[in-house]
This record gives C-alpha cells, sequence and structure tokens, in this order.
C-alpha cells in the first residue's frame, strides 16, 4: 500500500508518558504497515510545545532509535491547538493522511485501524468519537456533555464526544491551511472544511502516567474560546436581554408615573438599589461579551505566527 501516514502527537512536559506511550504508537505503526494499510515509510511526528522537562531529549533520542520517529519543537509554549496545528501543517506536504492523537495514551490507539480503513472506504476526515464516559468524573461529565450540547444550540457545528483524535487526509489540510485563523478551536474547525467524514467509536482509558495537562481552568477557557470563535449568537443574546430589560424598564416608568398621579407613591431605597445592581450586572456582562469579541479582533487583525518551528529532527540527521 503507498498510503503514507504521519501520526501527529503534541507533547507538552510529557517526559513520564513518553517513554512508554511512543512504544505503542511505534508497534501500532508497525501493525499497520504489516497488514499493508500504510507504506512503510509513514512517520509518527512529535510536536514539542515548549515543554519545560526533557520532553525534547526523548523526542531526540526516539529519532535516533527508530527511522519511524521524526520531531518538531516549537520555540516557546504555544498551547495545546497551536501544536496540533503546527504537525498538522507541517506533515501536509510529506504524507497522503494523518492522525493526531495526544501523547497520553487515552485515546485507544487501536482506533487507528478502523480510521485508516475508512479513509480507503473514501472518507477524507475521520473523527475519533468516545463511546462513553465512564472513566470521567460526574463533574467532568456533566461539564463536557453540557460543553457540546451548548455549542450546538449556539450554532457551532461541532462532533458530539469528539476532541482531536481525527484522520484527515492532505487534500482537507491543504484546504484547511486556508483557515487564517488565531484563535484555534481545530474540532469545530474541521467540520467547516466539508468532504466526505464518518466517525470511529472508541473507549478512552485513564492517563498512563503524568498529570493532566488541562485542569477545570483550561477546559473553561477552551470551551469559551469556541463558542466565541465559531458562533456570534452571544452577541444576538445580550442584543435580545437589552431590548426585554428595556421593554420592562418602560412598564416600570409608565408605572410609577400612574402611582405618582394616583398618590400611592412609597419611598425606599431598597427597590432602587436593586434595580440598579440589576442593570449594572446586565451591562456588565454585556461588555464583558464584547470585550471578548473585540480583543478576538484585536488578536486576529495582528497576524501574528501561530507557531514558529525553532528545530526538526530530520534536519539534524541529514547534517550527521
Amino acid at each position: 500500500m503507498d498510503t503514507k501516514l504521519f501520526i501527529v502527537i503534541p507533547c507538552y512536559n510529557e517526559e513520564e508518558v513518553l517513554p512508554i506511550t511512543s512504544k505503542m504508537f511505534l508497534n501500532e505503526l508497525n501493525d499497520l504497515i504489516s497488514k499493508n494499510k500504510i507504506s512503510y515509510d509513514s512517520r509518527i511526528m512529535f510536536v514539542n510545545d515548549g515543554s519545560k522537562d526533557h520532553t525534547w531529549e526523548i523526542i531526540k533520542e526516539l529519532s535516533r532509535s527508530d527511522e519511524h520517529f521524526i520531531g518538531i519543537t516549537q520555540s516557546r509554549n504555544r498551547g495545546h491547538q497551536n501544536a496540533v496545528l503546527a504537525g498538522l501543517m507541517t506533515a501536509k506536504d510529506m504524507c497522503d493522511i494523518t492522525i493526531s492523537i495526544d501523547a497520553d495514551g487515552q485515546d485507544d490507539i487501536t482506533a487507528m485501524e478502523k480510521m485508516v480503513d475508512a479513509y480507503h472506504d473514501g472518507c477524507e476526515i475521520v473523527y475519533g468519537v468516545r463511546s462513553s464516559r465512564e472513566t470521567d468524573t460526574f463533574f467532568k461529565r456533566f461539564t463536557a456533555q453540557s460543553f457540546y450540547k451548548l455549542l450546538n444550540k449556539m450554532g457551532a457545528e461541532v462532533v458530539y464526544n469528539h476532541a482531536d483524535y481525527r484522520l484527515a487526509s492532505s487534500r482537507v489540510l491543504k484546504v484547511f491551511a486556508n483557515f487564517k485563523e488565531v484563535n484555534l478551536f481545530l474540532r469545530g474547525m474541521f467540520p467547516l472544511v466539508g468532504f466526505k467524514s464518518t466517525s470511529v467509536y472508541y473507549e478512552r482509558h485513564e492517563r498512563i502516567a503524568g498529570e493532566s495537562h488541562y485542569p477545570l481552568s483550561k477546559m473553561l477557557s477552551l470551551a469559551f474560546d469556541g463558542i466565541t470563535s465559531l458562533s456570534i449568537k452571544p452577541i444576538r443574546i445580550i442584543t435580545w436581554m437589552g431590548i426585554i430589560v428595556s421593554l420592562i424598564s418602560f412598564i416600570g416608568v409608565i408605572w410609577a408615573i400612574v402611582a405618582r398621579c394616583l398618590g400611592n407613591v412609597v419611598t425606599g431605597w431598597s427597590s432602587t438599589l436593586a434595580v440598579m445592581c440589576f442593570l449594572g450586572g446586565v451591562q456588565l456582562i454585556c461588555l464583558g461579551v464584547l470585550g471578548e469579541y473585540i480583543g478576538k479582533i484585536y488578536m486576529e487583525v495582528k497576524h501574528r505566527p501561530r507557531y514558529i518551528i525553532s528545530e526538526k529532527t530530520w534536519k539534524e540527521e541529514k547534517d550527521d
């Protein structure tokens, strides 16, 4: 089979888990090669996202130990989404298909075979979708499910329970390169590309080693980025909220005038204070949402690079 696969794996402070999962990735790659589903010159590309530990040294050692391992490193930490993008954009002209997956071993690596089979059946994008969330805590399961439902209600087209485990053909990636957003939310952007797609379902495991790099604060930030990057419904919501509050206020003014004319006015500061606090809170929320969108516009118009690759392992091998 002449299909050349690049497995793109973003890494940030993964020195504990990488020596374990790298063997798992290599075994799966060799298995696909032995079954003649991909070509021998397929590769496993690690993307070091400015790690502060020995992740990059481990990647370079892996590249020296087996030709199927290659790696690139960013000049500094730019975040998970930018790391995935850096790997995909580097690989798009070097292979036929890519599969992006995290380094922690939680996503079922054996599902790659079903993804490759789906590609050979004519699909250009194959989404890895969790079949259940039994390994999550109740809080994480509830918030994650609520997040996907909220995104869909906000008009963002996302695949339910899909993160960044996906197969994408080089044809898709070359079109995707035209998407120039600085504020990245890849799981919501790939459906915008189109092309024939399908989903592969798998069970998600516990993290093999190390600690999760996605605490609650980062999860909330990613969720808010996803909503504001893919939908303008929040702005429409606050517009309607303003109209409703204005109508209520107008009714209140009429009621106050009528009460004044009838002489039924009772002076008091509590009702006035309650109304002021309510209106002040609504205004601050509206300003915050508008400010978030203005901030994204500010970042977009700068046209700063989304990633900077400072080193590649295969360049070092060529120099040697």
